[in-house]
């Protein structure tokens, strides 16, 4: 039996996996099977599993065109093979055709479909032999490839900046590889030029930004051979250029840690209290921000997931008594006015993260953004019930859908007359005189804020996911 790549063999995997709904890319890549992999191999499948999921849209549409019955319905394990063939055929340009295609092949055989290895040949080989002019992404960038590329320092030869040949929502969307109900809500809600901005970096590999916990974090990592930028809003923020920040002593030992600049910004506007609840706290990045700056207060963090509460309970043994993990519905505490500060970042739809999370365009649907708004709005009321009268409220998405951001708010406060919210400007000044906020960041962020006060950020405004943020005050 002829070997197959490991990583296509696991990327195979993963795929099939999402596919079936059986868990999320991202944990995947972090499982055990990948992680046995040697580096190469491993960063291969994260390019092959992000890249399929990514182009998945698009690379549906070329494949159709191939088949002797192009709306005849392929069994997932073909079709998966298929994409993975034609996203390496199409799309990676240091991985020869016929390598692609063989294993291809061989997938097909190996994982019990030898009747459809033949057309499984034929339709990659067709792809592979028809001419195009910029179907190949340069090298491997924007694919995945290397999780610690800077979207920042490279091109996409895909779709060059500058050149805006889609004329229609539906050119966009396919050109983008997005469902074309999810853009033209976008191009409804920014219009087409920020769209077209989302979509590009939905289809790139997102920066890789730190935060410097301890002093000499930044300078072990040097030491260590990881080339650092700093980070664009953030003074403890880092990107990081190049380097294997994973195996570095100051990550592994939580001296730096992983995270978005924009979520440390959550988690940075936030402020001060001497009793704090995150009523949604795992992963508990943002639990860790709200303990660094307030190094005396007493903080509840709950989270609704058993196995996501047990990890947040061993990320966060380290404080102490500091910090109690509850096991709990946000929606449901029982606490009334006992708070200083709450944070609700609450579960979403994620769109604002579709670069890491592609797969979300494949699943999100309008009956789910309703489903979610209800859970957002019974937590932001739980949230409000739980604060002080004079305490304040964080209220925050990495969604991009005014029905998980601005609606959710605006609901909320119609049926509660006794709070309001607190236009953004003021916590931004406030970062900027305590050093927490470049001086660039705090103007760019200045421009971010929507007439209503709140704070949003669109994926590509900066190298973050996509966010939205009120700050509410408890008025009695």
């Amino acid at each position: 039996m002829p070997a197959i790549s490991p990583a296509r063999k696991a990327a195979f995997a993963v795929l099939m996996a999402v596919e079936r709904g059986q868990s999320h890319s991202d944990d995947l890549l972090r499982g055990k099977a990948v992680n046995a992999l040697s580096a190469p191999d491993r960063n291969l499948a994260t390019a092959l599993v992000l890249g399929v999921l990514r182009w998945q849209i698009r690379l549906d549409r070329q494949l159709q065109a191939l088949l002797t019955r192009p709306y005849g319905k392929l069994d997932s394990v073909v079709l998966i093979v298929l994409r993975l063939g034609a996203f390496q055929v199409l799309h990676l340009d240091r991985i020869p055709a016929y390598a692609a295609i063989d294993d291809s092949v061989e997938l097909a055989k190996q994982a019990g479909h030898r009747f459809a290895s033949g057309m499984v040949n034929a339709v990659l080989r067709k792809l592979a032999a028809a001419p195009r002019s910029d179907e190949k992404l340069e090298g491997l960038k924007g694919t995945g490839f290397s999780p610690y590329i800077n979207p920042a320092k490279s091109k996409r030869a895909l779709a060059p900046e500058g050149s805006l040949p889609e004329k229609s929502v539906a050119e966009l969307a396919l050109a983008e590889a997005h469902p074309a109900w999810m853009v033209e809500r976008w191009v409804s809600f920014y219009g087409l030029d920020a769209t077209r901005t989302i979509c590009r970096q939905g289809q790139i590999q997102p920066t890789l930004a730190i935060r410097i916990v301890s002093p000499g974090g930044e300078d072990e990592l040097a030491h260590a051979g990881i080339v650092l930028e700093p980070g664009e809003l953030l003074t403890a923020a880092r990107t990081v250029v190049s380097g294997d920040l994973t195996s570095a002593a100051a990550f592994l030992e939580g001296r730096v840690r992983l995270q978005d600049e924009g979520s440390q910004l959550v988690a940075e506007l936030a402020g001060c209290g001497s009793d704090l609840l995150d009523c949604c706290a795992a992963p508990g990045g943002k639990t860790l921000i709200l303990a660094e700056r307030n190094p005396a207060a007493r903080i509840l963090a709950c989270e609704i997931s058993f196995p996501r509460h047990e990890q947040l309970q061993k990320r966060l043994a380290y404080l102490g008594d500091r910090v109690q993990c509850r096991l709990a519905n946000a929606t449901e505490l029982a606490e009334d006015s006992v708070f200083d500060l709450v944070l609700a970042d609450v579960p979403c739809s994620g769109t604002g993260t579709m670069g890491r999370n592609p797969e979300i365009r494949h699943r999100l649907s309008l009956v789910a953004l309703s489903r979610q708004a209800e859970r957002q709005r019974a937590i932001l009321q739980a949230a409000l019930r739980a604060v002080r009268p004079g305490g304040r409220v964080v209220y925050s998405t990495c969604s991009l859908e005014p029905e998980e951001n601005e609606q959710v708010v605006a609901a909320v406060l119609a049926a509660t007359p006794n709070a309001r919210v607190i236009p953004l400007e003021s916590r931004i000044d406030a970062l900027l005189s305590e050093a927490i906020l470049t001086p660039s960041g705090a103007e760019r962020l200045r421009g971010c804020i929507t007439p209503e006060g709140t704070l949003r950020l669109l994926p590509g405004a900066f190298h973050t996911d996509g966010f939205f943020i009120a700050l509410i005050e408890r008025t009695a």
